[in-house]
């Protein structure tokens, strides 16, 4: 038989000879001696007729035959040996021969796989040498597109022996492991890991059954090899919603039993989604749900969760394609749920879950769904192939039989890296493997260009043509870069690319490490970035406590990169920037002296000193006043030697400075967009919410605050604070020193300072959270505060077990506040007890009587008087005591405690404490009533846990808004709803925050708290135009503008700015009551009559209107 040798000046080994070595090679007398004889042959074959002779030799039968010899240990081990040399020396320089050793006849792994379970150590160590070898010269689309499939039909049949399926599952696994994001890569092996990621992350739904199934076999190693194996499966999911779960998940395929289930499915449940949902998570997550749904005996809150889980799920697969490879398998179980669910409010939301999925779907009248992208299939690539061989001549003479398996071979791994859009990869997957079917090296070389450009011209007309790099700009910066953080990747193989000149912003969500990025730029640690001596890089930034006890001018000076400057040189650039000069000037004073605006300042000195290249500036507007935004705006923009990349949340500056954008994108990949804030939100409309006050993606809406007896102006004063000082335990130094403030029912008021000032201080003292050292807190005895900490899950943290509806019940079941009882003011202390001992004498001739507590209080003249329960006395003998009587004699916080009782039972007095109102009020704060009835605390995210704290407060209707430094905890969309609904509030608000943003749009009045006291300043100008809906064409309705200027013009400023009204006791006159002629009393009684009828027509359970004096 004549057979083709590859290499012209080579003649073709004859039959006999073949045969002779592969006889040396099963009866050779030693291992090594048979190894060695195996190497001989592959050379042999290597060097002259390559893969043609694996089966015109027949060296693959024989190797079949060998591995199955059961009598010969020998020819067994000599077999893996031949497969192993095989395996190392040949897929390099003829890659063809992966479709001999993978594919053709069934290939040589299923033979590798079953000596793994050999009773011959010898054979089973050869067998996996062979895997082994040929594991890591496959490419990442020959792992998905060829191993894989051999590895899931090997498990499928299980006709092997279990430590056959042991190293099948150890393959899976370790394809999966190559597949994980690491530090210290290239970028090319990030680039090959990325593909096998989203490649085997595609596949995942054929192989979790597969690996499933290993899971719950009787043999133990099996078992563990599945379980591992489904471990490192799950990591291909890079979604943080899901990836808390996994334990539980694999848990629950590991022992699938109804308890395991409900766990699992309470648990995704309690799963805020948020991330989008692709391939592999659905294809981890819909096992599940299938069963959950499909089982009859599933509890309907099961399945009510189940249902939740599907929608929440289904909203966030933005692929139709994805969502039509799963979703079906869910529609039968959610449209049973619909026909047959006991519970009406399951089926409801079955219905709304089967209209979200039949979305997702793309089931429109075409059929077809919009801005879907079409598959590449084998077909398509196999045409474009075929097409690009007979341009370049042609197959070779005898290649058309194997190219039928070549070809598809080809065609898979190509279709994979066009639809994972890795398409300058394909020529790599091409070339290859042509030269020994084509009739020239060069025309393989022309195939693999053409198909990967005709691939790449696809791409673009699919998704749009990358931006060109500017022409004529010069750049100083281009670095491809990792960066990590404390073993977190946040950037990977991402670029870098500055030009001189431009003022980048830096976006991205908070924790995606942006201060991270420059700090590692500062510190010359990130790669590919030109060193400090070639681009010289300053980093602006507070050095809050950094050699505050020396002066400005040396501080500079003792800069080794700016001492060669010269004092007098350092002491002009300090005076350009507005450090006077001389003994009694700026430059003189202490570093410790300066505020934060300041510290910019002296900051940018020293990099205009160091003359800076790249500026990088880390919220440079943080305590910066308006006249020094601005002139730090125009020394950038005038600067246009410097570079800058800036970090900041303050979206107008970003918009006044900018020229480019940096974002963090998916993938831990930074992308460049150009233009300011405002064309990258153009660009990218998705990222509005993140940079405007807007309540569309998260609406608030406060209850209004109820009318306060006596207070006919909302600017009355109805919380003081007089001639207040306050010294912590232990403190010599007083933290507020003679503070005198007011608020009312229209103020809107920001309490601004440094840390440690004494801000939550004052607001502890005002709401009765601290009583002062000196000096009086007064308040309407009716008035309700809704109070946020600056801690704010200190109010939820005891109730971790209880869903915020529970909470909600517990906090109010008593007709009043329960967590005000938790004040110091309300606490009794050792002197207050000794004060309920002491006897009252009236001079009512009854002599002295101790206080037991207050049942009652009515109105008397301009105040109050209040009903007294004596200790040992019976309820007939309750005597009327006035107000002031009971504070004189020292029962103050008695009369505190019964004045908060009042006012919350008043601000309740129209509020049903049932579970479906309650609900409808976590609705009205930003808070999904699904998650408000069904989730407990503890599983609710930081921002969540807020809006529970907020609904709360706002439970009894307050008076009056406290909030502690809001913008920490809430994310961006909540922080533009609450922002809208203080701005529409009717009620009063005092709120902590060094968000300029969100203070300069909400609060006209500001107090400044410095050193122990405080500076009013009222009636500044708010910025209307950083909502949203207060933008040009936006819109506003006239009743909302009408609404948020008059809280602007009317808000009280201060007690030294405001008026009559502030001045004398905090008393209130009651309204005069008008004496009713009979008429009047007649159609009142008709009133009554025809309300008590209604009420006794009305559902069980209804409350009963009272009738009042008050009544109209």
């Amino acid at each position: 038989m004549l057979i083709k040798s590859d290499v012209p000046s080579t003649v073709a080994p004859t039959q006999e000879e073949i045969s002779s070595l592969l006889n040396t090679i099963f009866t050779a007398d030693s291992s090594a001696a048979s190894v060695d004889a195996s190497y001989a042959l592959t050379q042999i074959l290597l060097n002259s007729v390559g893969y043609r002779g694996l089966h015109a030799y027949g060296i693959v039968a024989e190797i079949k035959k060998a591995a199955a010899d059961k009598k010969s240990g020998l020819k067994r081990e000599s077999a893996q040996n031949l497969l192993g040399a095989l395996f190392e020396r040949f897929p390099t320089p003829q890659p063809i021969t992966e479709v001999v050793f993978i594919i053709q006849d069934g290939g040589l792994i299923p033979c590798a796989l079953d000596a793994l379970a050999d009773k011959g150590a010898v054979v089973r160590d050869a067998a996996q040498y062979a895997l082994d070898a040929l594991f890591v010269l496959l490419s990442s689309e020959a792992l998905v597109i060829a191993l894989l499939p051999v590895l899931s039909l090997y498990l499928s049949k299980r006709t092997g022996k279990w430590q056959g399926t042991v190293g099948a599952y150890k393959l899976l696994q370790r394809i999966a492991d190559k597949a994980k994001l690491e530090a210290g890569t290239t970028k090319e092996e990030a680039n090959d890991k990325d593909m096998l990621r989203d490649s085997l992350g595609s596949k995942l739904a054929g192989l979790i059954p597969i690996v499933e199934e290993g899971m719950h076999d009787l043999k133990t190693e099996v078992e563990k090899a599945a379980i591992n194996t489904m471990n490192s499966l799950t990591t291909l999911l890079s979604n943080d919603d899901v990836a808390p779960r996994i334990p539980l998940l694999v848990a629950t395929m590991q022992n699938p039993s109804t308890e395991t289930l409900q766990k699992a499915i309470h648990a995704l449940s309690q799963t805020t989604f948020v991330a989008i949902v692709t391939s592999p998570v659905l294809a981890l997550l819909t096992p599940l749900l299938e069963r959950s749904l499909n089982t009859p005996t599933t509890a309907q809150e099961v399945l009510r969760q189940t249902v939740v889980v599907v929608e929440n799920l289904t909203k966030l697969v933005h692929d139709p394609v994805e969502a039509r490879t799963f979703l079906p398998k869910l529609l039968p179980g959610v449209k049973g749920v619909q026909d047959r669910a006991s519970l009406p409010e399951v089926r409801d939301m079955a219905t709304r879950a089967l209209n979200v999925i039949k979305k997702a779907m793309g089931d429109d009248v075409s059929g077809v769904s919009h801005g879907e992208v079409a598959r590449v299939t084998i077909e398509d690539v196999t045409k474009v192939l075929d097409a690009e061989i007979a341009k370049a001549g042609g197959l070779a003479g005898d290649a058309s039989a194997i190219f039928k398996l070549l070809g598809p071979y080809i065609a898979a791994m190509v279709a994979e890296d066009a639809n994972h859009r890795y398409t300058p990869r394909i020529a790599a997957r091409v070339t290859p493997y042509l030269p020994q079917v084509l009739k020239t090296s060069e025309a393989a070389a022309a195939v693999g260009d053409a198909v990967q450009a005709f691939y790449v011209e696809e791409d673009h007309r699919k998704y749009g043509k990358p931006v060109k790099e500017d022409d004529g700009e010069i750049e100083i910066v281009n670095a491809d870069f990792s960066l990590a953080y404390g073993g977190m990747l946040l950037l990977s193989h991402t670029n870098l690319r500055l030009l001189k000149g431009h003022r980048y912003g830096l976006c991205g969500r908070n924790g995606a490490g942006k201060s991270t990025l420059m700090r590692a730029i500062s510190n010359g640690k990130l790669e590919g970035f030109p060193s400090q001596d070639v681009l010289r890089t300053c980093f602006v930034e507070h050095n809050q406590g950094e050699d505050a006890d020396i002066s400005i001018l040396n501080f500079v000076a003792k800069d080794p990169a700016i001492a060669s400057a010269g004092m007098e040189r350092i002491s002009e650039v300090l005076a350009e920037v507005g450090f006077t000069a001389g003994p009694e000037g700026r430059q003189s004073e202490k570093v410790g002296s300066l505020s934060g605006g300041w510290k910019m300042k002296l900051a940018l000195a020293r990099a205009m000193l160091m003359k800076a290249d790249v500026l990088l500036l880390d919220e440079p507007t943080n305590h910066l006043d308006v006249a020094n935004v601005k002139w730090l705006q125009d020394y950038l923009k005038t600067h246009t030697e410097i570079t800058s990349l800036i970090v900041s949340h303050d979206s107008g500056f970003l918009d006044e400075v900018c020229t480019d954008i940096y974002h963090y994108e998916p993938g831990k990949k930074l992308a460049c967009y150009k233009g300011n804030l405002a064309d990258f939100v153009k660009q990218k409309p998705e990222a509005k919410s993140y940079y405007t006050l807007s309540a569309s993606n998260a609406q608030f809406k406060f209850p209004p605050p109820g009318i306060l007896t006596g207070v006919k102006s909302n600017t009355r004063s109805i919380l003081r604070m007089t001639n207040c000082s306050y010294t912590y335990p232990g403190s010599n130094k007083p933290s507020l020193h003679d503070v005198s403030c007011s608020l009312s029912l229209s103020s809107r008021t920001a309490i601004i300072g440094g840390n440690g000032a004494g801000k939550s201080t004052l607001i502890k003292l005002l709401t009765g959270e601290t009583i002062p050292t000196t000096g009086r807190v007064e308040k309407h005895p009716n008035l309700r505060i809704g109070y946020i900490k600056q801690h704010a899950l200190e109010h939820v943290e005891m109730h971790l077990e209880k869903t915020p509806n529970q909470y909600l019940q517990w906090r109010y079941a008593n007709g009043d506040d329960r967590e005000v009882h938790m004040k110091q003011t309300r606490i009794l202390s050792e002197a207050d007890k000794e004060q309920m001992k002491v006897e009252i004498d009236l001079g009512d001739g009854r002599g002295g009587r101790l206080i037991e507590s207050i049942m009652g209080r009515q109105k008397w003249k301009k105040t109050f008087q209040y009903e007294v329960k004596w200790k040992f006395m019976l309820p007939k003998d309750n005597t009327q005591i006035s107000r002031e009587t009971l504070v004189d004699r020292g029962f103050t916080k008695l009369v505190q405690e019964f004045d908060d009782h009042e006012a919350s039972r008043e601000g309740l007095g129209f509020r049903e404490l049932s579970p479906k109102v309650i609900s409808k009020h976590f609705e009205d704060l930003g808070l999904d009533p699904e998650i408000a009835n069904h989730n407990e605390i503890s599983g609710l995210s930081g921002g969540q846990k807020v809006k529970v704290v907020l609904a709360g407060a706002m439970w009894n209707n307050p008076h009056l808004l406290v909030l502690d430094e809001p913008t920490n905890f809430l994310d961006r969309d909540s922080l533009g709803g609450l922002a809208v609904a203080i701005r529409d509030y009717k009620g009063g608000v005092v709120m902590i925050s060094h968000n300029e943003e969100f203070v300069g749009a909400l609060c006209p009045e500001q107090w400044y708290v410095a050193d122990g006291r405080v500076t009013h300043k009222g009636h500044l100008a708010v910025s209307a135009d950083r909502f949203e809906d207060s933008r040009p064409g936006s819109g506003i309705p006239s009743t909302v503008a009408s609404m948020a200027s008059s809280a602007v013009s009317s808000a009280a400023p201060s007690t030294a700015n405001s008026g009559a009204e502030d001045t004398g006791d905090m008393t209130f006159r009651a309204r005069k009551k008008k004496k009713m002629t009979k008429k009047d009393l007649k159609d009142r009684e008709v009133r009554r009559r025809l309300r008590h009828i209604e009420w006794l027509s009305s559902p069980k359970g209804t409350p009963r209107y009272p009738d009042t004096d008050d009544e109209a």
